[in-house]
């Protein structure tokens, strides 16, 4: 055993540690340097869900049970491969909307109801309050394990006076005032208190593998010593295996499974530094793995360590000990009191940090949810000037008496099989809040009735299948019913309800309880159409990554009409935010409004949004919503006003986006003409300068560089000119001659247009026009001309150079008529084919003329021209015997261009070169 004050020491100073480390946390982030903005520390934090439970009663179920003690964590593990899509979407919300808890988060999607996020609280309590509980027996067990002759855990109730774990309570409590209530604004996050639960999480790991590297290698040979001897016992043996034999049945594997999977997401730790602390979505890529990862590594060594402590302590002369104490009484029994002092701090560690989160989570419910809801009916309240310093002492005796619950419920329970077993029980609780919240962030028809209905019924099935059997079995009711029923009716036995037998008291419970919740939360949400409050909720939840985090442009509709004044704002927000904060908040949005005064603020939906939003993150959604409607004359909402404003805001954020396309283009044509002008410009200096510093040089050489300097100034002014001719095109600038044109005659001119070129490359060109006139098309002929020209040296440039062939075919129905311009060059590759009509996309030469050079605009001119005469201009699937453009012009200017023909594909609006 070691000494009392030696344990009081080690743990004053843990304590002490973890005060300090959160104190520097805090430091640093009021420096700006904040040191919680690394994906290592937000998956530490997450291994909160790591408690007591687990570094003790994950061994002594193991002991017990064997495998049993694995759904509880491959649920988590599973769940983190969902990370990514529901995790960010509940992180998204939260930071939007300025979510204070996860009821907070449940109460806001359906309509800022104060009834639900009541409910929702109720439900966590009782679930939660058994669990403090359990962390502080772990606590009272552990330090008995150490101090008392014999390494017993047993020892007689001291008066409560004397009792250390009541101080261990206060101690938390304490910890927890100072770091998880610093400001009024609950949605804040606590950073200091982030890291000192990232700290304990790596205690706990260290010292839990301590002792797994202890038992294995230092009482056995290692890992295969240890299972072989486990093996050659029967009793041993049977734990190891997976099959009929195992004292976990398969059906309640599942159970634990998904009963895990849905409390590490919904119990309110694990939503508090999962959602609410998180500083940057993309740290989730990071946790998806790694804390999956740490589950494994601190459950390595949970079979050794049971194993090895059944082994040791079944010998000869061996006291006995209770498994859930192996990790301590291992170590305490091979004479190793300073690892079991390790491990104690350990244990401690896992305790306290669900603790410290768990009431830092819960006392934000409890003020925001039952207190300040109450306080607001009364008049005095209702008009009392600052609030803000009560809403901190609200919040801190929540915590003293949540504790103070905890630690009451571990003296009165004892030994009780409920106290057991309350982890479980716990997450069964918790559970009941997944169908309204998974629901309400998917479904835009899950309504407030609905999520009331189910949830009610869900808990109340925990309560009387679950919870009050488990009270039973601990002699604080009779357990009568139990094997009767209520009132003899058999029907109604709390773990065989409606004749459903076979089935161990949880799964069955969460079979129930689930099944009520869900039916009764997607029927009577089926049965009536959301309200208008509802359905603006539904569409900022369900649609959160459409209508937040855009770059500029509205982030979200705004669904408010009515009346306010900027005094009665400012006023109401002074109130439960402080004077200052307030003051600060209303100059920032008038910055943002180019407003100097605040007098001179418009008082819009857009601050009264403002104002609610930042009223949220201090007392909840549901409490702000009602504070802000007494202070401002609303006009109500219905339905389809509701749907107005979202089509209204739909159509806007479109806009928004079109012209930031529109300037991202821009950007870009500005930067690729500038690169294109660069090219000859560059050419040119340069061979202008070598001729000029070379008087020497030979005269057929400086024939040759003054051939390119030439050939450059032409290809300068090409491209000048067609930038011009695009942008006035564009534009609507362009001039544009309206007369009739004979198709035919154009053709024939255009082939006359480029036959120099053709001959220069050996290139023969056939042409296939109507035998017949054709009516004439009344249009730009010079523009027309000027597309035609294009394309027949585009296609002389890439047919194959001395032996090419083009052909120019044009045709005609009663739409209109269809002019095709092909070669028999290399054709187009498939990575080019979707960027050939983009600005500066030149096409890969092939076989042809690599001295030949375009500018990249020769193709999205022609499809402007066409364009502006009705027609659309593509490029043929490629058949392997070159390139195919056509182009379609109407006779009517308003009527539909000719489709390409049956055998072809519809255009796909890419370009050549």
């Amino acid at each position: 055993m070691l000494a009392p004050a030696l344990v009081l020491a080690a743990s004053a100073a843990y304590l002490l540690l973890l005060c300090l480390v959160a104190a520097w946390g805090d430091a640093r982030a009021r420096q700006g340097r904040s040191v919680v903005g690394h994906a290592g520390v937000y998956t530490l934090s997450l291994a909160v869900y790591c408690t007591a439970w687990t570094y003790y009663g994950s061994v002594g179920r193991a002991a017990s049970a064997g495998m049993a003690f694995l759904p509880v964590y491959l649920g988590p593990m599973l769940a983190m491969v969902l990370a990514w899509l529901v995790v960010r979407k509940m992180i998204r919300i939260a930071r939007s909307y300025r979510i204070s808890s996860i009821a907070d988060f449940i109460a806001s999607r359906y309509g800022h109801s104060p009834l639900l996020a009541g409910l929702v609280t109720l439900v966590t309590l009782v679930g939660i309050v058994p669990y403090i509980a359990l962390q502080l027996k772990a606590v009272a067990t552990g330090h008995a394990l150490l101090t008392q002759p014999g390494g017993t855990a047993a020892a007689p109730l001291s008066p409560w006076w004397r009792d250390g774990t009541l101080a261990v309570a206060l101690a938390l409590a304490g910890f927890t005032m100072v770091f998880g209530t610093r400001q009024p604004g609950s949605a804040e996050r606590h950073e200091g208190m982030v890291l000192a639960i990232a700290v304990e999480s790596l205690v706990k790991l260290l010292a839990f593998v301590a002792v797994g590297v202890f038992v294995t290698w230092g009482l056995f040979g290692g890992p295969a010593d240890l299972f072989a001897r486990a093996l050659q016992q029967p009793a041993l043996a049977r734990l190891l295996t997976l099959g009929p034999s195992q004292p976990l049945a398969y059906g309640q594997w599942l159970a634990l499974t998904v009963l895990s999977a849905l409390s590490v997401l919904f119990l309110p730790r694990q939503f508090q530094v999962m959602v609410l602390e998180n500083v940057d979505e993309r740290h989730l890529r990071r946790a998806a793995w790694a804390f999956p990862a740490y589950l494994l590594l601190i459950n390595l060594f949970v079979l050794p360590i049971a194993l090895g402590g059944l082994m040791h302590f079944a010998g000869a002369g061996q006291p006995q000990a209770s498994p859930d104490g192996f990790v301590l009484s291992l170590p305490l029994a091979a004479g190793q009191p300073a690892l079991a002092l390790l491990a104690f701090v350990g244990g401690l560690s896992a305790a306290t940090g669900m603790v410290i989160v768990e009431a830092t989570a819960v006392s934000t419910m409890v003020c925001n949810d039952l207190v300040l809801p109450l306080l607001l009916r009364s008049r005095r309240w209702a008009h009392a000037a600052d609030l803000s310093g009560w809403l901190l002492a609200i919040r801190r005796a929540a915590i003293v008496a949540l504790l103070l619950l905890g630690w009451l419920y571990m003296r009165l329970a004892g030994e009780a099989q409920a106290l057991v077993s309350i982890g479980l029980i716990s997450f069964a609780a918790v559970a009941q809040c997944a169908p309204a919240l998974l629901g309400g962030m998917y479904w835009r028809g899950a309504t407030r009735g609905g999520a009331l209905a189910g949830l009610a019924a869900g808990f109340g099935l925990w309560l009387y299948t679950l919870m009050l059997p488990s009270l039973a079995r601990s002699g604080w009711l009779a357990d009568g019913f139990l094997q009767h029923g209520p009132a003899g009716l058999a029907l109604l036995r709390p773990e065989q309800l409606f004749g459903l037998a076979g089935l161990d008291n949880l799964t069955h419970s969460l079979f129930w309880s689930l099944l009520a919740n869900a039916a009764l939360f997607v029927g009577v949400s089926l049965a009536r159409r959301p309200g208008a409050q509802e359905l603006a909720q539904a569409v900022l939840f369900v649609d959160v990554f459409s209508r937040t985090g855009a770059p500029a442009g509205p982030q979200a509709p705004l669904f408010w009409r009515g009346q306010a004044r900027v005094h009665d704002l400012l006023a109401l927000a002074g109130r439960f935010l402080g004077e200052a904060r307030a003051r600060a908040l209303f100059m920032r949005h008038a910055a943002g409004q180019g407003v100097a005064d605040l007098a001179a603020l418009v008082p819009d939906a857009g601050l009264v949004h403002l104002v609610q939003t930042e009223l949220a993150g201090a007392i909840g959604s549901a409490s702000a919503r009602v504070v802000v409607a007494r202070a401002v004359q609303e006009e109500a909402l219905a339905a389809d006003d509701v749907l107005r404003i979202v089509e209204e805001a739909t159509r806007l954020r479109a806009a928004n986006q079109q012209l930031q396309s529109l300037d991202r283009l821009k950007d870009d044509f500005m930067s690729s003409v500038t690169h294109e002008l660069r090219t000859p410009l560059t050419a040119i200096r340069g061979l202008a300068e070598l001729m000029r510093d070379e008087p020497g040089m030979p005269e057929a050489q400086r024939q040759q560089f003054l051939g390119i300097v030439v050939d450059e100034a032409q290809r300068l002014s090409r491209l000048v000119n067609q930038v011009l001719d695009l942008a006035k095109i564009e534009s609507g600038h362009a001039r544009w001659l309206e007369e009739d044109v004979d198709l035919r005659a154009l053709a024939q001119r255009s082939a006359d247009a480029v036959a120099e070129l053709l001959r220069e490359r050996g290139v023969r060109l056939s042409l296939a026009l109507p035998p017949d006139p054709l009516p004439p098309l009344v249009a730009d002929p010079d523009r027309l001309m000027q597309v035609l020209v294009n394309l027949l040296s585009n296609a002389a440039k890439f047919a194959p150079a001395g032996r090419g062939q083009v052909r120019l075919a044009l045709q005609a129905d009663a739409r209109g008529a269809t002019f095709s311009v092909a070669d028999d060059g290399p054709g187009v590759p498939a990575a080019e084919r979707e960027l050939v009509f983009e600005k500066f996309r030149q096409g890969s030469a092939g076989g042809g003329d690599p001295r030949v050079q375009g500018t990249g605009l020769g193709l999205p001119i022609c499809r402007e021209i066409v364009a502006h005469h009705g027609g659309r201009i593509w490029l043929e699937p490629d058949t392997g015997q070159g390139a195919c453009f056509r182009f379609t012009l109407p006779w009517q200017r308003g009527a539909q261009a000719p489709p390409p023909p049956e055998t072809r594909h519809a255009p796909q609006d890419p370009d050549r070169r």
